[in-house]
């Protein structure tokens, strides 16, 4: 069975980090095109005239503009987001992607993560429309489920709770639920749950 051919946009300032992607996605056979970005706006614009399925972008671009990143993620829900890190980030704004790569991760793990995200199996997240949901808000779902407190959650996690309730708002914003009832049964319709385990 082949795999699908995907479309990456990148945003990145650095012509040698840009190239180097460039030529690794180039001798994988999955992959049909990458485009060049300056800008958020950029992206919002080239998907007018694209399908644009993976967008990588440097965490810098961002910095300033998260209000117009989350914006723009919102608009193009369709797209995986993934953070391309080379230096000291804050954990919230790495938090804002659906997931982040090392430029120092191997060739392999690169395509695998970006060939996760584009495989129909891994996409039963993105229901009814919404935005998918990071692994990480998949975490602090699950631990929500099970009827954990925003501070067992953190502990659990190794996470600040201001973190947590950042995910909790990402979760609520992004599946458009707010009870504790909805999230359940969200995660056990998405199979991200499963029911025996919450039954006696």
């Amino acid at each position: 069975m082949s795999k699908q051919l995907v479309n990456i946009v990148l945003l990145e300032s650095s012509d040698i980090v840009f190239e180097g992607l460039s030529n690794l996605f180039s001798k994988s056979k999955q992959y049909s095109k990458l485009y060049r970005a300056e800008s958020i706006n950029e992206i919002e614009n080239l998907a007018c005239t694209e399908k644009l399925d993976v967008a990588i972008v440097n965490p810098n671009q961002i910095q300033n503009k998260t209000k117009e990143f989350l914006t723009t993620k919102r608009n193009l829900h369709d797209m995986c987001w993934v953070g391309l890190v080379y230096s000291l980030f804050d954990h919230e704004l790495l938090s804002l992607f659906d997931k982040t790569i090392h430029i120092t991760d191997s060739p392999e793990k690169i395509i695998g993560i970006i060939e996760k995200f584009t495989d129909a199996d891994n996409q039963h997240l993105n229901i009814g429309g919404y935005e998918q949901l990071s692994e990480r808000e998949i975490d602090v779902l699950k631990l929500l489920v099970a009827g954990l407190s925003n501070k067992e959650i953190a502990g659990k996690l190794f996470i600040s709770i201001h973190t947590v309730i950042s995910h909790r708002k990402n979760i609520t914003q992004k599946t458009g639920i707010k009870s504790q009832a909805g999230l359940t049964i969200y995660a056990i319709s998405n199979k991200i749950v499963k029911l025996e385990d919450y039954t006696e």
